[in-house]
């Protein structure tokens, strides 16, 4: 009782001297490589040169953000990474949790370590070797789906080629990579929820689609709203490596996003102030979005803040 006393009568922060040791490498990560970069920012207001510096180089106002705005291709590059990025975040986002609600019905331990393997291994896999996959299936020369197609119809269908297959392909490769390391979140939410919920449903009749819509839905819905609204920061952010792998130039046009722009124009070009513009654009605009979904979650109760 008196070490309880004692202890009830000490400061906070000495009282959890343990947890914020342990935050505290997480917390120098995100100020080393989170905050301090967007002090780079100020050189979408200015004409950047290497040679003189982020604070050396002239200040030119709005002028990289008027360039942008005035530029013939800037439409269609803003375009095409909306239609990437709403399509991956959108057509993508139901998939782990379904495949975690299918994994937690697993009950043979074995079979449901090794399921669980199988579908995280993409995600450590490099985009440079899935698209090497992707390639290898689809390639119209020697690809096996243009084999079979070949052998069925007497000619080769371009995959890689047309958009709409482009697309698709596109679509099922991230989804194929990520769905099952995604599904982790949902795996520990389905772990909270109360066995005994699923036993009385069971008892009064009720089927496991029953089950899955009455109990297991609503039991993760705080953990999908929060899943959704961070989602919403990358609707205007696709990823570049798999644009960049899996592009060809017959299908430019929607490959062409703001990460494989601002590498071509930036790096390329050395036009690093109005990459940074664009960048800054793409931030805003990510901001934007995830207030306006974590308003809408805030209505149904499920809101992040």
């Amino acid at each position: 009782m008196k070490a309880a006393a004692l202890n009830a009568r000490r400061p906070m922060w000495k009282r959890n001297i343990p947890l914020i040791l342990m935050f505290a490498p997480v917390l120098l990560y995100f100020v080393i490589f989170k905050y301090l970069p967007m002090g780079g920012l100020i050189i979408a207001f200015k004409e950047y040169n290497l040679r003189d510096g982020i604070w050396g180089s002239p200040w030119v106002g709005t002028t990289n953000f008027e360039m942008l705005y005035n530029s013939p291709n800037m439409f269609n590059v803003i375009k095409s990474t909306f239609i990437l990025s709403v399509l991956s975040t959108f057509v993508g986002f139901p998939f782990p949790i379904m495949l975690a609600i299918l994994i937690n019905e697993v009950r043979r331990s074995f079979f449901k370590k090794a399921v669980q393997t199988l579908v995280y291994l993409p995600h450590f896999l490099n985009w440079v070797i899935v698209g090497s996959f992707v390639v290898l299936i689809f390639a119209q020369e020697h690809g096996i789906m243009s084999s079979i197609s070949k052998a069925l119809t007497g000619e080769s269908y371009p995959f890689l080629y047309e958009k709409s297959s482009w697309l698709t392909i596109f679509l099922g490769a991230g989804i194929w990579k990520e769905a099952g390391f995604s599904a982790i979140i949902y795996l520990a939410a389905l772990s909270t929820i109360d066995p005994s919920l699923y036993e009385s449903a069971s008892i009064d009749g009720a089927t496991k689609w029953r089950q899955m819509w009455h109990i297991t839905l609503p039991g993760i819905a705080p953990v999908v709203a929060l899943m959704l609204i961070l989602a919403m920061d990358n609707v205007m952010n696709i990823g570049f490596d798999q644009v960049y792998v899996l592009g060809n130039p017959v299908v430019s046009d929607l490959a062409n996003v703001i990460s494989v722009w601002s590498y071509r124009i930036g790096l390329g070009s050395g036009q690093f102030s109005l990459t940074t513009a664009l960048g800054l654009f793409q931030s805003l605009i990510g901001l934007l979005l995830v207030l306006i979904a974590n308003r809408i979650a805030r209505r149904f109760g499920q809101s992040l803040w």
